[in-house]
């Protein structure tokens, strides 16, 4: 394993690139609630995610995000004519990678939300808030998994070829069903890529249906239920040591070993493995590894 400390600069940026399953499945609730689909759920998750790197990007309003990070949304459904593609929309569509300034500066639309927020005296109170639109949910035909990871390494290999230096690509992988065909080589050949810093992070996270509790970073595939399941398993890279020291600030019980892998995930662990998968980068480990 690499040891995952180079700083993120605008001289040294990373690269985030998500893998969206947008098959039929995605149609289903999530988990439970039937009023949201799991394509709309991680369809928001992603818009807000954009939104947070934006921010964090941003130290001064009156100048912009500074380009810390290379971005790509890539969708995966067999209703795609020549395979898996870019998911954003407007100015930025049939881009596989954009920096953080081009989200910033070309959103699809702003919608409004209400949300609840602290009243200042304990209890909540309903507001509204503009909420920026990158891509829309889509639910369409089967799970071309493997053509999207091969995508990925498409996509990949030029960057890393011109930021050698740089932390390495965090690929985040999220499905809901079995892929048309076993991805599994095709993400071996995904991690093996590197920079001077490592290899590779794929990370992987499967949605549910059903209400029930998550299973975090295991460390081993024998309390997985399926082939399926086991399978995420063994495509996601092992978890840094720093980010997983930093997991355990945060409560999260991380034994050695433990992969980047979520399984029956809800509402929560979508967003807090979301969170993690970037966040943390920025934040984590001894010396300077915040942008700057």
């Amino acid at each position: 394993m690499g040891s995952y400390v180079a700083e993120i600069s605008r001289d040294r940026p990373g690269c985030i690139l998500f893998l969206l399953d947008q098959s039929q499945s995605m149609e289903e609730p999530f988990a439970g609630d039937a009023r949201t689909s799991k394509a709309e759920a991680l369809a928001d998750a992603i818009n807000k995610l954009l939104m947070s790197l934006v921010l964090r990007c941003t130290q001064n309003v009156n100048e912009g995000p500074r380009n810390y990070f290379d971005v790509g949304v890539i969708g995966y459904g067999d209703s795609w004519d020549s395979g898996p593609g870019p998911c954003l929309g407007g100015a930025l569509k049939g881009r596989k990678l954009v920096s953080v300034r081009d989200l910033a500066d070309n959103y699809l639309r702003v919608e409004e939300r209400t949300r609840m927020v602290p009243d200042g005296a304990g209890g909540l109170v309903r507001t509204n808030v503009k909420f920026p639109v990158w891509f829309d949910a889509v639910a369409e035909d089967g799970t071309p998994m493997l053509e999207a990871v091969e995508l990925a390494c498409d996509i990949l290999r030029p960057w890393i070829a011109e930021h050698k230096r740089s932390y390495p690509p965090i690929v985040i992988n999220i499905t809901d069903g079995e892929p048309n065909d076993d991805p599994t080589a095709a993400a071996r050949k995904l991690i093996a890529l590197e920079t001077d810093d490592g290899n590779v992070l794929l990370y992987n996270l499967h949605l549910s249906e059903l209400a029930g509790s998550p299973l975090l970073f295991p460390a081993a595939s024998s309390g997985l239920p399926d082939d399926f399941a086991q399978m995420l398993f063994q495509m996601s890279s092992p978890v840094p040591p720093r980010i997983q020291e930093e997991l355990k600030l945060e409560g999260y019980s991380i034994e050695p070993g433990a992969r980047g892998f979520v399984f029956n995930s809800d509402a929560v662990a979508l967003i807090q493995f979301l969170d993690i998968g970037t966040r943390l980068v920025l934040e984590s480990g001894p010396g300077e590894r915040r942008p700057r």
